[in-house]
């Protein structure tokens, strides 16, 4: 399978790994039989992603992905980072094998996992900002062999 030189920067070098203690969000997306399992851990401060953090279970697209939502949503605003789609993950990566693309769906649907967690700690309801969040990878496209 041919990667980007990026893909494989972020895989090598993944970018945000870990937990946040007290995180302010927390969101888990994936599917054991899949083998991907993404969990983002925010921080924020006054509307703002301060800190971010992930972990993953998957394969090295997977966590390429995580990497690079982290890297797009840190520093920015819940607002611009609820913009953040699978379609810039994979442009920011340079794009991904179409067998991997489901990757960067758990990516966007991990931040809007994480944000709407931070909304339901505020008693917010989160569906009519964050949208329905689907964690089962087979809606995404996964084939089921995730290796890399």
């Amino acid at each position: 399978m041919n990667y980007s030189e990026k893909v494989m920067d972020h895989f090598a070098n993944p970018r945000n790994v870990g937990e946040i203690e007290n995180a302010d969000g927390i969101g888990e997306v994936g599917n054991p039989k899949c083998g991907d399992i993404m969990k983002m851990y925010l921080k924020i401060e006054n509307g703002i992603i301060s800190d971010v953090k992930f972990k993953t279970f998957g394969c090295g697209a997977a966590i390429a992905t995580s990497s690079m939502a982290t890297e797009l949503v840190k520093g920015k605003s819940i607002e611009d980072a609820l913009k953040v789609t699978n379609k810039a993950v994979m442009e920011a990566l340079d794009g991904l094998p179409p067998v991997k693309v489901h990757c960067s769906v758990l990516a966007e649907q991990a931040i809007k996992a994480a944000l709407a967690d931070y909304y339901t700690k505020r008693g917010i309801d989160p569906t009519p900002i964050v949208g329905e969040i689907t964690e089962d990878c087979h809606d995404s496209g996964c084939t089921g062999s995730c290796s890399i």
